[in-house]
């Protein structure tokens, strides 16, 4: 396991535009996740339904607000 790194708002909207990354709000609540939502992102519940075919290797950036 890796451990977290800090990354700034503009990489991470690069690498999310660049399809490197998934962008997901951590919030398990989906109504405050969706109020919170940033472009480009997933809600926990949309990442838990495509984390069976996720590819082992990629990017998964968890944020809140």
């Amino acid at each position: 396991m890796t451990t977290p790194v800090r990354v700034t708002p503009q990489e991470i909207y690069l690498r999310v535009k660049s399809g490197e990354a998934l962008l997901v709000c951590a919030y398990a609540d989906e109504a405050r996740c969706r109020s919170m939502q940033l472009e480009g992102s997933l809600t926990l519940q949309e990442f838990q339904d495509k984390l069976p075919n996720l590819p082992q290797d990629q990017e998964i950036v968890f944020y809140c607000a």
